[in-house]
């Protein structure tokens, strides 16, 4: 990696932590998330539910409020079209609770991601109107489905749209209502909404005076998986979604979050943004990748404490056979790297395997981008059918390559990191040349080196408790507000390195009278370069460790330097 270290305005930072009587490098932290001002920071530090916007700001909330309370008071046939990921089923879960509190005759239609893959479809909407239904309600998808939108409306069913996917062009669907932060027309204050967050607002608005402080904390909880599972930027709006969430997570009275914390290992506890998006988001998009988003659905509704282990204990078998799937996939790939030497000069990777299974190609893509660091899609293929994902990098927009394509696709959408996508496998092919062609004319050599960001550069001395606790203020991080990482620099390598689960990497380090605990995930490969009495420049976060009731700070490492050579 490329060690960066983040430059800020040392007068405005002191300025800050004296206003806010917080630490130098807190006030430094700050400013480098282009927090300057003193009541922006007060309000990034304490998240407050009046921080929550109107949700009549929202264009087209007041149409989509309208119909749906006619829709209520006339009991019309409502059909949520939900979607498989974390951040459509809490969608679903969100606005069936809003609507059945009302009275609403609704069902849902979830897609099958191995069948259906992403995006709306015209047959269910056909058998939809067949069924009777007059109000379609989309969560996390719509916002490019004109085609899926126009024959609705031939057949006399109004569409309700709440998405926060970029649109494709200007136009936007003729639906009835049009709920999307990023719409070109809509002023409405936070354009980083998830899917389960536009969907929070039209139940915020559908509820109104309804919505007491204590049924809106209940609806946080959802809202803030979901939010924080489709990794959308932290901050703003989003912030205080994440952060009433996690806290009342701690209680959760629904036996399916409970059931769900349970089999993650969370009960008793806060979870932080980082368990939702790693053990607890796993285990509900298992459903979805591997048999049936419905489970999850399932498993947050029901009042049946035996069921929802039940439940939960499957989604987290699911999980299991998930991470062999995609292991197994990312062992062919690494296999071919290996044979290929020429790959190591591309600007981009392709890889296609016929009956690699289509639930887990988005996740591999992700970890083929950790290794190589190139943007990556991988293609499941079956029948003469290619089904892709693909991860990128920074400073290479995904959509826009594969819109420079898009005659090769069936099917495409996604945003600027990820994307989703089908075609012909003839033309898989062709797809590697240009999507090659497109990363060699987008990107610089400089670019397909990681590039690190380094908030501050400490001594060892100073890592105490008072300073992970300033740190915790800044919690839930994620996008837009990553966890801060420092250096320190000519730490002594105390012991020989360790290796955990064959794969992970434990360092035990040390300057002057201070030592931790330094722990590396997925960097078990390098122990074999490393030996006691080295001496290492540690790139790191602070985390809390906590074993046998006994607590302690560790450092999780980012990278490492052995003498000034960057490993």
């Amino acid at each position: 990696m490329r060690w960066q270290q983040e430059s800020a305005d040392n007068g405005t930072a002191a300025l800050l932590a004296l206003e806010l009587e917080v630490s130098l490098l807190l006030g430094r932290l700050l400013v480098l998330r282009g927090i300057t001002d003193p009541e922006a920071a007060d309000n990034f530090l304490n998240p407050r539910l009046n921080q929550l916007h109107n949700p009549f700001l929202m264009a087209g909330m007041d149409r989509a409020v309208e119909r749906l309370r006619r829709a209520v008071a006339q009991q019309e046939k409502i059909l949520i079209y939900g979607d498989y990921d974390v951040d459509g089923t809490t969608a679903v879960v969100v606005l069936l609770a809003g609507l059945e509190s009302l009275g609403a005759r609704v069902d849902v239609h979830i897609p099958d991601r191995l069948k259906d893959g992403y995006g709306m479809r015209v047959p269910v909407v056909e058998r939809a109107a067949a069924d009777g239904v007059t109000v379609l309600l989309s969560v996390d998808t719509g916002i490019r489905e004109h085609e899926v939108v126009a024959r609705a409306q031939e057949l006399g069913i109004d569409c309700i749209i709440t998405d926060h996917h970029l649109p494709k062009e200007e136009s936007l669907p003729a639906a009835h209502a049009l709920l999307n932060p990023r719409r070109p027309d809509c002023a409405y204050p936070d354009k980083n909404l998830s899917g389960v967050g536009v969907a929070f607002k039209l139940v915020q608005g559908l509820l109104g005076e309804r919505m007491s402080e204590a049924l809106l904390r209940s609806y946080l909880k959802i809202v803030a998986i979901g939010t924080i599972a489709d990794v959308v930027p932290l901050i703003g709006e989003n912030r205080v979604i994440a952060s009433f969430g996690l806290e009342a997570l701690q209680r959760p009275a629904q036996p399916g979050l409970s059931a769900l914390l349970e089999v993650a290992r969370l009960e008793g506890r806060a979870p932080t943004a980082g368990d939702i998006a790693f053990r607890i988001a796993p285990r509900m998009n298992a459903a979805g990748r591997m048999e049936d988003a419905r489970a999850v659905i399932e498993l947050l509704r029901t009042p049946d404490a035996v069921k929802a282990r039940q439940i939960a204990r499957h989604l987290d078998e699911l999980n299991s056979e998930r991470q062999s799937a995609e292991e197994s996939i990312l062992n062919d790939i690494e296999d071919r790297v290996k044979s290929r030497p020429e790959i190591g000069e591309l600007y981009s990777l392709v890889f296609a395997g016929e009956g690699w299974h289509r639930g887990v190609i988005g996740i591999v893509a992700q970890r083929v981008v950790e290794r190589h660091y190139r943007p990556t899609l991988v293609i499941g293929v079956e029948n003469g059918t290619g089904q892709g994902s693909g991860r990128s990098i920074a400073n290479f927009h995904l959509l826009n390559a594969l819109t420079d394509s898009e005659d090769v696709f069936e099917r495409f959408g996604g945003h600027a990191a990820a994307a989703g996508f089908t075609l012909p496998s003839t033309r898989i092919k062709e797809l590697t040349e240009r999507f090659e062609a497109y990363a060699r004319s987008a990107l610089a050599p400089q670019d397909l080196v990681p590039l690190l960001r380094v908030d501050a550069e400490v001594d060892l001395e100073d890592m105490d408790w008072p300073v992970y606790e300033q740190l915790k203020r800044m919690e839930p991080f994620g996008m837009g507000n990553p966890t801060p990482v420092f250096v320190a620099r000519k730490l002594r390598l105390i012991y020989p390195p360790r290796v955990l689960s064959e794969k992970h990497l434990k360092l035990k380090v040390g300057k002057g009278s201070k030592s931790f605990d330094a722990l590396g995930w997925r960097k078990g490969d390098q122990a074999k370069l490393l030996g006691a009495g080295d001496t290492l420049d540690l790139a790191f976060t602070l985390d809390e460790n906590t074993y046998q009731g006994m607590s302690s700070l560790q450092m999780i490492i980012k990278d490492l330097q052995v003498a000034g050579a960057s490993l």
